[in-house]
């Protein structure tokens, strides 16, 4: 396997050899892992390559160009969405298959040994690290709101850190979602920033100022803080330089700041559903065209082809049902899921567990309006089937307990069967349907 070694102090030959080694040992057990039917290696080849040597992130970075996609919902959407546009160029490495730590990037990189281009979806605690071993070109920031508390803690805690990484990147282009209040934080003070105005629709974490703790006053789509910087500074929704509307994107590529006001949108039409992808996909050719010099209709059209993310919004026939698939893993997640179900569906089965992967606190369920489901049947499923039933009686829908997800769709009525589920609830049962699938 060829890579890009890193040049520079501290990449002598025996950095070199190190690497190669790394990359043999991780080949191998990615090879066990996949000959196992244990899964596809990904994770185990990068934490293997990582332990024979801790500098393999950077080593295999190489200096090529490279961008990083960040934010509690959209990572892997936005992520494949800007590496379809980079391609229509150059030759990208990426991490489709959604392993957005430190051993999932590392596979990537071996993976795509030989792309010219790094686009790479990064969780939102590793972005500091993996910005120092990649120094990226440009880093995207769709959202923040609170996800795995058990794990990642209060969302302020992730602004300050992801603020930190964007202050001592001063060069990084940043793309950052201006409706976002915690995002706008982030990027306030970044020299070289793109504002976009990709949509905010979940807005309970947006009530206070990250940055002098007063209240967030919201006038339509604007909005500001009661209390002012200490510089005396209004802090305030920027003024975008994208905007996503119900007729497309409004773009400045090449336009002056009056152009832009009168500017007609250029149509965007998405195979994938929902307004946040919309607003995700915005981003993603933002980047594109600002970091990466890809052609704006370019891009549109490569945004535009993206119809699967790892099998989500997918559709998969099981008997007599048409079984279509949502992930919802947060309050943001779900309520965005929750407007992409379909209400003539024959049934509901929502499916939640409470896993490390998931994070095992589960009190955001009380963030979730499940009332808007009264008009459903809805099957309760998952590990944590009784927590989500109990939610589902303080908000008065209807339901059935059945724990376990494929019985849950095999007690809807023939038809279509909306499922929404959280992480490992849906890897799970897409794995369990596709099995089914293929015995029937």
């Amino acid at each position: 396997m060829k890579f890009a070694p890193r040049t520079g102090r501290g990449a002598g030959p025996l950095n070199h050899l190190r690497t190669h080694l790394a990359v043999g040992a991780a080949t191998l057990a990615t090879k066990a892992s996949q000959i196992s039917g244990r899964g596809s290696g990904g994770m185990i080849g990068g934490l293997v390559a990582e332990k024979i040597d801790p500098n393999i992130m950077a080593n295999l970075g190489g200096g090529r160009p490279v961008a990083l996609v960040t934010g509690t919902n959209g990572k892997s959407t936005t992520t494949r969405m800007l590496a379809s546009a980079v391609r229509t160029q150059h030759r990208v490495a990426t991490n489709e298959g959604g392993d957005n730590m430190d051993a999932g990037i590392i596979s990537a990189l071996m993976a795509g040994a030989n792309a010219t281009h790094v686009v790479l979806e990064v969780d939102e605690l590793h972005v500091p690290a993996v910005a120092d071993r990649l120094n990226p070109k440009v880093l995207v920031l769709l959202n923040l709101s609170r996800d795995q508390l058990d794990r990642v803690g209060e969302i302020n805690k992730i602004e300050r850190t992801l603020r930190e990484c964007v202050r001592k990147h001063p060069d990084m282009t940043v793309v950052a979602n201006c409706d976002d209040v915690l995002i706008t934080s982030v990027a306030y003070s970044a020299k070289n920033v793109i504002w976009v105005a990709a949509g905010g629709g979940w807005l309970g974490d947006s009530v206070s100022c990250p940055r002098t703790g007063g209240h967030i006053v919201h006038e339509g789509e604007h909005w500001y803080a009661a209390k002012p910087l200490p510089t005396g500074e209004r802090f305030e929704r920027p003024t975008p330089d994208w905007v996503i509307t119900s007729d497309g994107i409004l773009s400045p590529h090449g336009k002056t700041s009056d152009e832009v006001a009168s500017a007609m949108p250029i149509p965007l039409n998405l195979k994938l559903p929902g307004n946040a992808n919309r607003g995700n996909a915005t981003q993603a050719v933002a980047a594109a065209v600002a970091g990466f010099d890809i052609p704006l209709a370019q891009a549109v059209r490569a945004v535009e082809q993206v119809d699967d993310v790892a099998g989500r919004y997918s559709t998969i026939q099981l008997g007599e049902h048409q079984v279509h698939l949502l992930l919802a893993k947060n309050p943001a997640g779900w309520q965005e899921a929750l407007s992409m179900v379909d209400r003539s569906a024959e049934g509901l089965v929502v499916a939640v567990n409470g896993q490390v992967a998931d994070g095992e606190d589960l009190s955001w369920l009380w963030d979730v309006k499940f009332e808007d489901l009264s008009s459903l049947a809805v099957k309760a499923a998952g590990e944590r089937s009784t927590d989500l039933a109990v939610r589902l009686t303080y908000a008065e829908v209807e339901h059935e307990l059945i724990a376990d997800p494929l019985a849950a769709i095999r007690a809807c009525p023939p038809g279509r069967v909306e499922v929404l589920a959280n992480y490992t609830a849906f890897r799970d049962l897409k794995k369990a349907l596709l099995q089914a699938a293929k015995e029937a």
